[in-house]
């Protein structure tokens, strides 16, 4: 559950070590966001060799949140941090970089970003 102007980390090679998020588009007033929703977030702190730059407006798709989360199955889930991975086609749902690092949840991948899932190293 993140709210405009959460910092998260970024969780793949694109260059980008700090992202907030400015906006969440397509759902009107609302006012979080939650696992698995596409973002909009600006790269606070990059890395000056890396694809995207600092003050760089992206795609984002929230991959872990420390808010848990309940199953259907009755079990729940959270993580450390909250982290994103920064999308380069939304409506194809391609990540931008070609590594996926730490874990993810579950959910991302029934939601039907399978490129992710399947670049991640462990899901959860």
């Amino acid at each position: 559950m993140l709210q405009l102007r959460t910092i998260m980390d970024a969780a793949d090679n694109t260059g980008a070590k700090q992202l907030e998020l400015i906006g969440i588009p397509g759902h009107g007033n609302k006012l979080v966001a939650h696992l698995g929703d596409i973002v909009k977030c600006v790269v606070k702190k990059a890395i000056p060799t890396g694809m995207v730059k600092e003050h760089e407006k992206v795609f984002v798709v929230i991959v872990r949140t420390r808010r848990s989360i309940r199953r259907n199955d009755g079990s729940i889930i959270r993580f450390d941090d909250n982290a994103g991975v920064i999308l380069e086609n939304v409506e194809e749902k391609l990540p931008k970089g070609t590594r996926i690092f730490g874990p993810i949840a579950r959910e991302i991948k029934d939601l039907g970003f399978n490129k992710i899932a399947s670049m991640a190293q462990e899901v959860y």
